[in-house]
């Protein structure tokens, strides 16, 4: 099932939330929007399921336009960060609800409610009304009726946002295997680029209302097409500086050198950027060299050190494993591994990685 967009721009008044975008997203697997609060996720996912119209461009589906067809008349499914159950209809009332106005016999629709309900451990739970349930099986049942509908589409805005971090890791497993084979297009929105490389598949990055890349997650993700999206796809955030290439060396800073190795560039100026786990307090490459820097903010967790420091008046961040307890204001030496540095030219072009 294939969905495009074709030259797709949302105006509301003066104010443009999509830009024009094109985009074919890929069928039968995961289509990520990956962006920050604001960036445009939930108005383009609108676009697609036909709650809003564009303002211009058409949205292409199995090769029909469908620009301007109403979405109940699309077969179509959507679930938000809000979860949206009938209050006064019971757990399979509400999976049951789309085969119901479908007109599915009643043996086809206990037996579709039943495998679904299975499937998302919800058995136990039929006859409840939502109000008895808890956050995770309130969505779990917004997601069974998505899954019951057999959609040609399916949009999912951060729909795990609102649960706690254990039900969240267990159903971000469980959704790929969820849609495998089941013949549909599934747009995931999410802030997290984490998340994102979790789920793998394809996905835009978005960013005020411009979609930035698209393409396989992994390869966004490692070959940035420019600086935004390399930005777009780090949390924490990445690390940027400006170097200069001569003589087959880098220079931060006046500081600190490094070897050019095969990257292939001519001798100047550039934008470095370097993500912070690449940032570390201890030396875990070869190609290593030294920073020095101010401590600022030292957040720690149960596996993981996330610093915040000053590398010449230049907020930059390091992620380390293990727990390093640093104090604030001193002088700390961390190691980048400048193997893994992305460098980019005139308009923030990515040049070499």
């Amino acid at each position: 099932m294939t969905l495009a967009l074709k030259n797709i721009v949302k105006r509301v008044g003066a104010e443009t939330h999509i830009h024009e975008t094109n985009v074919e997203l890929a069928a039968n697997e995961f289509n990520i929007l990956l962006g920050t609060t604001l960036a445009g996720k939930t108005t383009l996912m609108q676009v697609m399921a036909g709650l809003q119209a564009p303002t211009s461009g058409e949205v292409w589906f199995e090769g029909k336009s469908v620009t301007g067809v109403p979405v109940q008349k699309r077969n179509v499914s959507f679930v938000h960060q809000q979860f949206i159950n009938y209050p006064h209809f019971n757990v399979f009332e509400n999976i049951a609800s789309p085969l119901r106005v479908a007109g599915f016999s009643k043996k086809d629709l206990e037996a579709r409610v039943g495998q679904v309900a299975d499937l998302l451990k919800l058995t136990p739970m039929l006859g409840r009304n939502p109000s008895e349930l808890s956050g995770g099986q309130q969505q779990r049942t917004a997601l069974a009726r998505a899954l019951v509908k057999d959609a040609d589409l399916v949009l999912l805005d951060e729909p795990l946002a609102n649960l706690d971090y254990k039900l969240r890791e267990e159903l971000r497993d469980e959704l790929p295997k969820l849609f495998q084979d089941r013949g549909c297009t599934v747009v995931y929105a999410t802030t997290e680029p984490t998340e994102a490389l979790l789920l793998g598949g394809h996905c835009a990055t978005l960013h005020e209302g411009r979609v930035t890349q698209f393409g396989r997650t992994a390869d966004v993700y490692r070959k940035p097409l420019d600086l935004l999206t390399a930005q777009v796809f780090s949390d924490p955030p990445i690390n940027v500086a400006d170097v200069t290439l001569a003589n087959g060396r880098f220079v931060l800073n006046d500081q600190v050198s490094w070897a050019a190795g095969n990257a292939g560039l001519s001798d100047g100026p550039y934008r470095m950027a370097v993500r912070p786990h690449f940032v570390t307090l201890d030396q875990v490459s070869p190609d290593s060299i030294k920073l020095k820097g101010q401590v600022q903010v030292a957040e720690l967790s149960g596996s993981e050190s996330v610093i915040h420091f000053d590398l010449d008046a230049r907020p930059w961040v390091s992620q380390s494993h293990g727990i390093h307890a640093l104090e604030l204001g001193k002088i700390a030496t961390f190691f980048l591994d400048t193997s893994q540095c992305l460098y980019f030219g005139d308009n923030n072009v990515l040049m070499a990685a």
